[in-house]
């Protein structure tokens, strides 16, 4: 396998509660150095999804929040887990001014929302997560792994 090649996986989760057993389990694979973008609309199922990987990682539930006003905001668990959510970003020069780009490949596994608004904030090794309704609580899931470890991420998470 190339440093290039694709690997994609798709999948339609029936409730909210899937989508969070869904991220538990990608949560208990992350390594140090991971990198996930989520893309969704608002109510897509990324915060969902981002709590059940915080719970995977051990994270206590308590500290779980979003990140909105904060951009980035850091959790303790097995690995340092770091969660970003660019909504309110207009480029990559907002998000080079937060320090964000420090993180990127480092001691913990990096989880972005709204990874569309910046691309360029991920690195060329990255999964890439797509949420969008699906009618009723259902949500369809593209995932899209980019590079060795992603790949090697992937199909753990998605066999």
């Amino acid at each position: 396998m190339s440093d290039g090649e694709l690997v994609t996986r798709t999948l339609t989760l029936a409730s909210p509660e899937e989508t969070h057993r869904l991220g538990v389990r990608l949560g208990g694979l992350l390594e140090p150095g991971d990198f996930v973008g989520l893309i969704g609309d608002l109510g897509a199922g990324k915060t969902h999804l981002v709590r059940g990987v915080a719970e995977g990682a051990h994270v206590p539930r308590s500290e779980v929040a979003s990140p909105t006003f904060a951009i980035v905001y850091p959790y303790s668990g097995r690995i340092p887990l770091y969660h970003a959510d660019l909504y309110r970003l207009t480029g990559y020069d907002d998000l080079y001014a937060t320090g964000f780009m420090d993180l990127v490949g480092g001691e913990g596994a990096v989880l972005v929302e709204w990874l569309d608004r910046v691309p360029e904030a991920a690195p060329t090794e990255h999964l890439r997560v797509t949420l969008a309704h699906a009618g009723g609580d259902a949500r369809s899931l593209k995932a899209e792994a980019f590079g060795v470890r992603s790949v090697a991420l992937l199909t753990a998470w998605l066999p």
